[in-house]
């Protein structure tokens, strides 16, 4: 059959708009809707269809109107930068051979859906293509939808239905119940999808509802009377007209040839390099859905390269031969060699450092020597503790680090490193304040492109085409590896220098990488950098441990555990070994039949905790099990392990912070990991209690509010989210009203609870089958739920969805200080690894934004305590907190500053709160 493609174009002009980032080409005109659109045109044409039309609203009043002045009254102004877009359009359009159609009187949906029946009356399969919700009222035979910049279709009533809950001939009854805040057509007052579909499965029709309005209880029942007079009206609006008379039958709908010159001239005004070599039948463009910045070439360089997915080494030049030839290295056994290299060091503008010890712990490594770089190619070793037998002289080391004590210490003086922070400490426990620690190879790499490999040997072979030489070849591995002091000097210095050198080699490279992308650098330079020597200095402050609490908790976990096994034995009617997958595999699959719900990658019933969970329902023994196993984990992660890490030194424990340990940027922790001690449950806060202030000093806990729902207020501009906020009201509770129809005092705990799971939920990318799960409905509900939310928070969902096309554009997202994600399955893999690569695309934006905030407090607030002589210390961060440790009398002064510190550390459209805590331990500040 022929085929007609109608083009809603006035959604997708604004979809485009909205959906990729601000470009302009090289005269400042902006160009973002046109790339949008014209790569949507290119799709439609290269399909091929028989009829096609462009359809946009004519100016002047239209029909509605006149029977409803307030129709679309509360819509705002089309932005300036997108009506200097319209007229391009249509150019681009009429140049392609589209026929554009524009009606008086009517709008855009009503011409579409006059032609769209009667296309399908005359034997034309027909296709709309829009983004729009209301054209779901048209489908039937031979009328489907397709959104083209999602690739969604809607193609007969199953679809409608899975959709909307209803079916197409009730959408428009629908739409009348719930009104349009958009189009500002009354409805009911907080009736929305579930509801309205709802009504609509009992009652048929929208008359059928009315019918029976008096058997409607509740404030939604008085709400849908007193909405009663205005319901024909709110239908009437939402109502697409198909019976507008036209000067055009669909059958003259047929495409013209492209106007070539016309293209040529407006491709290469707006910088649609790309579709320039294809006009002119060169580098022919392949995929219809490729990246609209492909399409467009690279038009926006303030904002970065334009390149799709991660940046690639395998397709750039190689580096320049220096950086990839084997270097010259030596040994500094003299106090002539070490002015020597004093002196160059002093000469040179920067300089790349490394440092060897005896220790992978920071807070005990000795030095065993020190490397250095000042050109590639060129480095040397100074040896310092290498005692091995035959060992040859070496200098002092405290005489060495008094002679570069100056220089190290000279904040004029360029220091670069790879993991700077570790040779940051290794100097400080030695009596050496570093400081101009510039650049660091590592932190370059990560932001860059965090989702790679940013140790020195991945680096190296990456961007260099180079093989390090590994610490095994010089140490030896397993049970016969030796400490680096035994290492022959001449191995040391060939391995330590080359560090050096580098890390030199791979700064030149990246430096010029992260110049090119100012967002990038910004994030570098203006968050990741100063961080350094803030995180070694939280590292090197510590927390202070009260073993003797650990010990209560480790006995009583061992008797809650015992108890645990006591239990499962009775459940079980014999002993086993609750540690045992085997013999949990036999006990639970093979004797009490249980139905094996998870399996493992060989395809085993699994035993872990998801398979657990999800048989708990079934039998006891599985919850007795998986309280054992939380008890057990607390106990060996923590109250058991915790004592063992206090440094004798110090007489503190002290966490290891990561900046290049999560993907989104926030930041890690290790040795021991105090990100993931449970905060959900009273053993996993009673863990808190055990971090303690010494005497005469109290523990202060800083502590973002709802910070990522915050930054999603604040990214989608959704009005009710920013208004709930502003308004200083409890969010989950004011999500609850919305979403179950009901005042704020209505709202019940359940509800509140439900609010909540939906608002964390959606940022993660819950789906309604988790919101099921999390909440104990039927899927069904939870897909209301969902639904209701988006129709009362409709900037969520308008954001989610760009978010989601963005990332598929463009291959990354961003946070709003310009940190990238990116995204290597959003194009690519199994539907799972897309789907996955979707929740993390919503979800990195703000979860990075988070952890760009609390960095960016972190050094400001680091930067205030310097002149405030130690009254207090910055001593643990964990996700959106700050802990500190305080004299007593400085506590007043602490809790004024800091919180005031970290809510101005970004300017968001809803403002930043901080909840603040002081105890004699973390858990009573918290």
């Amino acid at each position: 059959m022929p085929r007609l493609v109608l083009i809603d174009g006035s959604s997708y002009l604004f979809r485009a708009f909205h959906a990729l980032p601000p470009l302009t080409n090289a005269d400042g005109e902006p160009t973002g809707a046109l790339f949008g659109v014209v790569n949507m045109l290119r799709a439609t044409l290269k399909e091929q269809p028989d009829y096609a039309a462009f359809v946009v609203d004519a100016s002047g009043p239209t029909f509605r109107e006149a029977l409803y002045p307030q129709y679309k009254a509360n819509r705002p102004p089309m932005p300036d930068e997108l009506r200097a877009q319209v007229e391009p359009m249509l150019q681009l359009v009429e140049a392609l051979g589209l026929p554009i159609l524009r009606v008086p009187g009517v709008e855009a949906d009503d011409v579409i859906g006059t032609l769209a029946l009667q296309g399908a009356a005359d034997g034309i399969d027909v296709t709309i293509s829009t983004s729009d919700k209301d054209f779901a009222q048209l489908v039937r035979p031979h009328v489907e939808l397709v959104n083209t910049m999602t690739g969604s279709r809607m193609d007969g009533d199953e679809a409608v239905v899975a959709k909307f809950g209803v079916r197409a001939d009730q959408i428009v009854d629908m739409l009348a119940l719930m009104g349009d805040s958009i189009d500002n057509i009354p409805g009911v007052p907080k009736c929305g999808p579930k509801t309205a579909a709802k009504w609509l499965a009992e009652y048929g029709t929208l008359d059928g509802v009315v019918a029976n309005a008096g058997a409607i209880k509740g404030k939604i029942g008085e709400s849908l009377r007193e909405a009663l007079p205005q319901l024909p009206l709110s239908r009437q609006l939402a109502t697409i007209k198909t019976d507008v008379a036209l000067d055009v039958a669909p059958q003259a709908l047929g495409l013209r040839e492209r106007d070539v010159d016309a293209l040529r001239g407006l491709y290469a005004r707006y910088g649609f390099n790309q579709a320039l070599k294809e006009l002119d039948g060169v580098n022919a463009l392949e995929s219809p859905h490729m990246d609209v910045r492909a399409l467009a070439g690279d038009p926006h360089k303030s904002r970065g390269s334009g390149r799709y997915a991660a940046p690639a080494e395998a397709d750039e030049a190689p580096p320049a031969a220096e950086l990839s030839a084997p270097g010259e290295y030596e040994a500094i056994l003299t106090m002539e060699q070490l002015d020597a290299w004093i002196a160059k060091l002093q000469a040179a503008g920067e300089f790349a450092l490394d440092t060897e010890t005896d220790s992978l712990d920071p807070m005990r490594a000795n030095l065993v020597g020190i490397s250095f770089a000042v050109e590639t190619g060129h480095a040397a070793y100074l040896p310092l503790g290498h005692d091995y037998p035959g060992a040859p002289a070496q200098l002092d080391r405290a005489a060495a680090l008094a002679a570069l004590k100056p220089l190290l210490e000279d904040a004029g003086r360029r220091k670069l490193g790879q993991h700077g922070k570790y040779d940051l400490h290794v100097f400080r426990r030695h009596g050496v304040a570093v400081r101009g620690y510039a650049d660091d190879t590592m932190l370059e790499s990560f932001v860059l492109n965090s989702s790679q490999r940013h140790d020195m040997d991945s680096l190296a072979q990456r961007l260099l085409g180079y093989d390090t030489i590994k610490y095994e070849s010089v140490a030896g591995k397993g049970a016969k590896q030796i400490p680096f002091s035994a290492v022959a000097i001449d191995d040391a210095a060939r391995y330590a220098a080359e560090d050096a050198d580098i890390t030199l080699r791979l700064h030149r490279v990246l430096a010029p990488k992260l110049a090119v992308e100012p967002s990038l650098e910004g994030v570098y330079r203006d968050i990741e950098m100063p961080l350094v020597p803030v995180l070694e200095r939280i590292e090197a402050n510590g927390v202070k441990i009260d073993a003797d609490e650990l010990r209560r908790q480790t006995a009583d976990l061992s008797r809650r555990m015992l108890a645990a096994q006591q239990k499962a034995t009775e459940l079980a009617g014999r002993s086993f070994n609750l540690d045992s997958p085997k013999q949990l595999q036999a006990l639970l699959f093979d004797e009490l039949k249980l139905p094996a719900l998870v399996k493992t990658p060989k395809g085993q019933p699994s035993t872990n905790e998801e398979a657990l969970e999800a048989i708990a329902d079934q039998h006891e023994l599985p919850r007795v099990i998986l309280e054992y196993r939380g008890l057990a984990k607390l106990r060996s992660t923590y109250t058991e392990k915790l004592p063992e890490m206090v440094n004798p030194d110090t007489g503190r424990v002290h966490t290891s912070y990561h900046q290049a340990g999560a993907a989104t940027g926030r930041l890690a922790s290790s040795d021991p990991n105090l990100q993931n001690i449970p905060i959900r449950t009273e053993d996993g806060r009673r863990i808190r209690k055990a971090f303690v202030a010494p005497q005469g000093r109290k523990i202060v806990a800083c502590d973002y509010s709802q910070i990522e729902l915050r930054i999603m207020a604040h990214l989608s501009e959704d009005a009710g989210l920013l208004n709930a906020f502003a308004a200083g009201a409890d969010i989950h509770r004011a999500t609850a009203a919305e979403v179950f129809g009901r005042t704020l005092e209505e709202v019940t705990s359940n509800e509140r609870r439900a609010a909540k799971a939906i608002n964390f939920g959606l940022m993660y990318g819950m789906s309604a089958f988790g919101l099921a799960r999390n909440l104990g409905i039927g899927r069904g509900e939870a897909q209301d739920y969902i639904a209701t939310y988006f129709s009362r928070y409709p900037g969520v969902r308008d954001f989610m969805e760009r978010t989601r096309q963005q990332a598929r554009d463009q291959g990354y997202v961003e946070t709003v200080f310009g940190r990238r994600l990116y995204l290597e399955y959003i194009q690519r893999g199994t539907q799972g690894q897309r789907a996955g690569a979707e929740r993390a695309a919503i979800n990195a934006p703000m979860q990075g934004t988070a952890a760009d905030i609390i960095k960016r407090a972190m050094v400001d607030i680091d930067a205030w305590l310097a002149g405030q002589g130690g009254q207090a210390l910055m001593i643990l961060q964990v996700h959106d907190e700050l802990v500190f440790e305080a004299d007593a009398g400085f506590v007043d002064t602490l809790l004024a500053e800091v919180p005031a510190r970290m809510a101005a550390a970004a300017e968001l459209r809803v403002p930043l709160v901080v909840d603040s805590g002081l105890g004699d331990n973390w858990e009573e500040a918290h």
